[in-house]
């Protein structure tokens, strides 16, 4: 039982089954460094980061987001699932929700209801909210949320190290097997513009400096209202995960968290336990936006050593523009026999590197808008990817079809 204000909360409502996916290719920072003549520490320990995914010419956010969610439908069965929400700030589309063709790709049923959210890095988290909300209504429904993205900036911006690519699924259903959402969170909502993505351009653009100040200012105020309505100490919650444009961000957060509770800097010791799980598979595909603290989740789940059954995660979700919420969730007994953590460490060991001419190749490749007919060579893209396009229409198949 919880309670958020006046609400008591009887009925456990969270993630029952939660699944990854990244592209098969991968920039080596190491790589981005010597051409850029840029010291590769300037990557690694200032920002966090090792290697960046690159997606194929025939991947989007709707492939990345179909293979990420086939494993989990395939294991959780179709039936009963009745929303399909699709967080992104990479929409293909204007008017129709990626959520759309990744029905049809993941076989669910004509019943149901599909929807694209949209606030950035917050993205996946409100699908998630919006979830919770549908399954307390009716503890009979399944919703199956993806969050997807490609993260991309102008080539030798100061963005660029940072980018990436991937996808989360996630199951939200009553009584979950793998982790229950608490009651108790904290949201800060502001209106600024320390990052944007018009719709005539592919490529962000940020004010990295103030964003990053901004990020820490709204995790205060989120944190803060978390402890009023009744939310852990940060010392108190046993992991953390953070959203991550870098993951080196996720120690400052922390460190803010703890030396503002207790005056004390908490010690490098300290901050591996909490965060190191959490981060392990961010280092490798860089910034994956609305997905990104969930994969932070999965990081976690796959990769730590001990097992976190009975133990309290908090959560920080940043979504530029800004929305930011701080929450916490308990892991429930057992949630190892529910995740998918062999086949992801196979997928993260069995990527290709790319030269750097690879990777600009690949990035200046683009999807053609001129409402031609184009066919898309086939490369390693999973399960399912882009066809081609005609008319203006993006073609989906599975692969080897």
């Amino acid at each position: 039982m919880g309670k958020w204000g006046d609400e008591v909360y009887v009925m456990k409502v969270g993630i029952d089954r939660i699944s990854f996916y990244t592209p098969a290719y991968y920039l080596p920072l190491d790589t981005l460094a010597e051409v850029r003549g840029a010291e590769a520490d300037k990557f690694h320990i200032g920002l966090g980061q090792d290697t960046m995914a690159v997606p194929a010419p025939d991947q989007d956010i709707v492939t990345l987001a179909a293979n990420a969610g086939l494993p989990l439908v395939e294991a959780a069965g179709r039936e009963r699932i009745g929303w399909v929400l699709f967080a992104t700030e990479s929409g293909v589309d204007q008017s129709k929700a990626a959520a759309l063709p990744c029905r049809g790709l993941l076989g669910l049923p004509e019943t149901c209801r599909c929807v694209e959210l949209k606030e950035a890095c917050y993205g996946g988290t409100a699908a998630v909210r919006l979830a919770e909300a549908i399954v307390r209504a009716d503890p009979k429904e399944r919703v199956l949320v993806l969050a997807a993205d490609v993260a991309r900036y102008d080539l030798g911006s100061p963005g660029e190290p940072t980018q990436g690519a991937g996808a989360v699924a996630m199951l939200v259903a009553a009584e979950p097997g793998i982790l229950s959402l608490d009651a108790a969170r904290g949201v800060h909502t502001e209106d600024i513009m320390d990052f944007w993505r018009p719709n005539y351009r592919e490529e962000a653009l940020a004010e990295g400096r103030y964003s990053t100040r901004m990020y820490l200012a709204t995790l205060g105020e989120a944190y803060a209202r978390y402890r009023a309505a009744g939310g852990a100490a940060v010392r108190e919650l046993d992991r953390l995960c953070f959203h991550m444009p870098f993951t080196k961000i996720a120690r400052k957060g922390y460190s803010k968290l703890a030396k503002g509770d207790a005056g004390v800097e908490p010690s490098e010791e300290e901050m591996s336990g909490k965060l190191d799980a959490g981060t392990a598979y961010n280092r490798k595909t860089g910034n994956t936006y609305a997905a990104c603290v969930w994969e932070g989740l999965v990081s976690l789940l796959d990769t730590d050593g001990e097992d976190l059954g009975g133990k309290r995660v908090g959560f920080f979700s940043y979504g530029s523009g800004c929305m930011a919420e701080f929450f916490s969730g308990t892991v429930e007994k057992g949630y190892r026999g529910r995740l998918f953590a062999e086949a992801h460490r196979a997928m993260l060991e069995g990527r290709t590197a790319l030269t750097y001419r690879q990777y600009e190749d690949i990035f200046q490749y683009g999807v053609p808008k001129d409402g031609g007919d184009h066919v898309f060579a086939p490369y390693r893209s999973g399960a399912f990817r882009l066809a081609g396009v005609s008319g203006h229409k993006r073609k989906y198949e599975a692969a080897g079809e």
